[in-house]
């Protein structure tokens, strides 16, 4: 049994400050080491079967085949559909394949543009591979996913009807790189099914890990030649779409594109005709035929226009899938245009330094899911970043120099199953100011924001800010949301960033405090000794007794607390580790109790009962704790009922462990670490 994702998340986080999950220490996805397995089937002589992407319909997946068709399919290593398999058969090249049967133009379009960078092209697909004498059956891949690299094992057993392959094929029949790279993006997936549908984007970000940009053709920057130049010249890929049709089907138009159709951009080409500067841009249809038929194709007489040098160099007569069109008629005939690079130099013309930073976070309802600013009151409540842009604005006037990205985190290993909320970023100026920024701070109009909610794996925006201090407010649109994300912060200026959760110990905090009363306490000793067993003490199931019948009767209102919640309780203030509470321990939990109770009822402002999510965040300030964001949203989810609400039970059970938590933290540790043996560890984590 894996450990619990607190864990999972405080390891990972461990391994990035590591270096793991780079592209030099890529982590093995689904646990799976490739050199280990290698190392394995060699030894033993057999070859490898992947049972974490197993050959069988499930990886396959449903809607793609038809049930008799299903039954039909054979799973064959290549040396049984080939007759010399090769992994790569003369370089690599976006004429080696064509789409079969699966609906993932986007990845095929975007596997078309890794193909002109070579640097790129090696990061994920590992070219050391082959079917030679040390070969096994296994092959590994590498995706960049959501902030880290994954190393990916598959084994190459392909799905086939009658001998071919169904999907993605090879225009030489002994080619199998573009096979077995399908195949690994699938098991990332969750199947094959699960690459349906998709924008090339998601596939470029997954070959780079880098910058990303989206650029609507229907309002294009007025520098799009040149940044598509720049581009073209750097660690960057480029794909775009076509406009959906009435239906989802991909239709062929009179001018030959495909609706609804991803394509990758291949090149760009500056040139004179008729004595004017032409700006032509090449596209590829992952189909591997089927092209443009307008202005500049490949048989157009446009190009007895140009100079022969420059026809020579561009024009190539052959039904490839690949053509030439003007920009102009690019921005009319496509809707956008993505560019994935490895840096974020193709933004910009001049040289200069760019800073990148990288937070993971989520939403979570009723504390941090805190929708757009059309919710005046649980805006603020969303996870807040502060940004310092120094030295001095030596941009132009309106110049952008800050680039950035809001991407979504999946929570289901299938990606059909994934979904994306609309979500968008707001960025505000602000002075000199502590703590988490409150409700009546965004009363202000944002300095920059996205253009609008949307509804996609990622967001995101290039602005122009100049020095100052800055607020950047990640949000999905509907309030009460939950879901995880990434932020990346990119400036060509020097910044200084960090997440707002209103922790800083510099803030005030109001508290409650009670005043001592001796009487109070002398009532509180004569109750427990008529109510303790012989020895003066009380165990879990007589604690349980007198807090629901007897402390707190009439302000329970889901049932009391249960004999599970009082055992805890009576580890947490049981310093004897009888199992029980001497009269000492029972009053010092007592007057805890009492204290939480009036909390609660203080910050139970909407009178329900309950603690709402947002009132719990009141209520830990009223106790004197700081609670980060993250935390907090984790005890939410720890604590709260379905409906986000904590009941008084549920409250006093949380606060008493977390305070327990704290002191136990202080009396182990040096103030900022703590090392535990095994049994040291065990001992404390069981009992209490």
């Amino acid at each position: 049994m894996p450990p619990p994702g607190v864990c999972l998340n405080i390891m990972e986080a461990r391994q990035k400050q590591k270096g793991y999950g780079s592209f030099a220490n890529p982590d093995k996805f689904l646990n799976q080491d490739y050199q280990e397995l290698k190392q394995y089937c060699v030894l033993r002589g057999v070859r490898y079967i992947d049972d974490m992407f197993p050959p069988d319909c499930i990886s396959i997946g449903e809607g793609i085949l038809s049930t008799s068709d299903l039954a039909r399919v054979e799973w064959l290593r290549p040396m049984k559909i080939a007759p010399h398999p090769n992994f790569i058969l003369d370089g690599i090249s976006r004429f080696d394949f064509g789409q079969g049967i699966l609906g993932d133009c986007w990845f095929l379009a975007s596997i078309g543009a890794l193909t002109f960078k070579q640097k790129i092209l090696e990061k994920v697909v590992p070219i050391d591979q082959s079917f030679d004498e040390k070969y096994c059956g296994l092959f590994h891949f590498r995706f960049w996913r959501f902030g880290k690299w994954v190393d990916v094992v598959i084994d190459d057993k392909l799905p086939t009807i009658n001998g071919r392959l169904i999907f993605v094929y090879s225009k030489d029949e002994n080619e199998f790189w573009p096979a077995l790279l399908e195949k690994a993006y699938a098991k990332v997936c969750g199947s094959y099914t699960d690459m349906i549908s998709g924008t090339p984007a998601e596939a470029m970000m997954d070959f780079t890990g880098g910058v990303h940009m989206c650029i609507q053709l229907s309002d294009p920057p007025s520098n799009l030649w040149e940044l598509m130049c720049r581009a073209g010249q750097s660690l960057s890929l480029m794909g775009c779409g076509t406009p959906q049709g009435e239906t989802s089907a991909n239709n062929i138009l009179a001018n030959g594109l495909v609706q609804g159709h991803a394509y990758s951009v291949t090149g760009v080409k500056q040139t004179m005709s008729q004595g004017k500067q032409l700006n032509l841009v090449r596209l590829w249809n992952p189909w591997g035929k089927g092209e443009w038929t307008g202005d500049w194709s490949d048989r157009s007489s446009l190009w007895q226009t140009m100079n022969a040098n420059d026809r020579d160099m561009c024009l190539s007569v052959a039904d490839d899938g690949e053509f030439w069109m003007t920009l102009e008629d690019f921005c009319k005939f496509y809707t956008d245009l993505d560019i994935c690079s490895l840096s974020p130099d193709f933004l910009d013309g001049n040289s200069c330094h760019w800073n990148t930073t990288m937070y993971d976070g989520r939403w979570v309802a009723g504390t941090t899911a805190g929708g757009c600013m059309n919710n005046r009151d649980s805006y603020w409540t969303n996870p807040q970043y502060r940004v310092k842009i120094s030295g001095e604005y030596s941009g132009n006037v309106g110049e952008k120099n800050v680039l950035i990205s809001l991407m979504q985190k999946p929570d289901k290993r299938n990606r059909h199953l994934v979904e994306n909320l609309h979500i968008g970023i707001s960025v505000f100026e602000h002075k000199a100011q502590k703590g988490k920024f409150p409700a009546s701070f965004f009363s202000q109009k944002p300095a920059a924001q996205t253009k609008t909610y949307m509804n996609a794996r990622e967001v995101m925006e290039y602005f122009s800010l100049k020095p100052g201090e800055y607020l950047i407010v990640p949000s999905t649109f509907k309030a009460n949301e939950t879901a995880s994300f990434m932020l990346t912060i990119i400036t060509k200026a020097e910044t200084h960033s960090y997440e707002n959760s209103g922790d800083q110990k510099d803030e005030p905090v109001k508290t409650l405090k009670k005043t001592p009363n001796a009487l109070e306490d002398k009532s509180k000793i004569t109750f427990f000794r008529q109510n303790s067993d012989k020895y003066e003490e009380v165990d879990a199931e007589q604690l349980q007794m007198l807090l629901n019948e007897k402390i707190l009767k009439g302000d329970l209102k889901s049932g009391g607390f249960s004999i599970d919640a009082c055992r805890s309780m009576v580890a947490l203030m049981d310093t004897s580790i009888s199992g029980k509470l001497n009269g000492e321990e029972f009053i010092r939990l007592w007057k805890k109790v009492a204290t939480y109770k009036d909390i609660f009822f203080l910050t139970d402002v909407s009178r329900t009962g309950t603690l709402s999510l947002n009132e719990l965040r009141n209520a830990f300030q009223a106790s004197g704790m700081r609670i980060k964001d993250d935390m907090l949203s984790l005890m939410a989810l720890r604590y709260g009922a379905s409906s986000g609400h904590l009941t008084l039970e549920s409250f006093i059970s949380l606060i008493l462990r977390l305070d327990c938590m704290y002191k136990i933290f202080k009396q182990l540790s040096d103030g900022k670490d703590m090392n535990l043996q095994e049994s040291e560890w065990m001992y404390i984590s069981m009992y209490t």
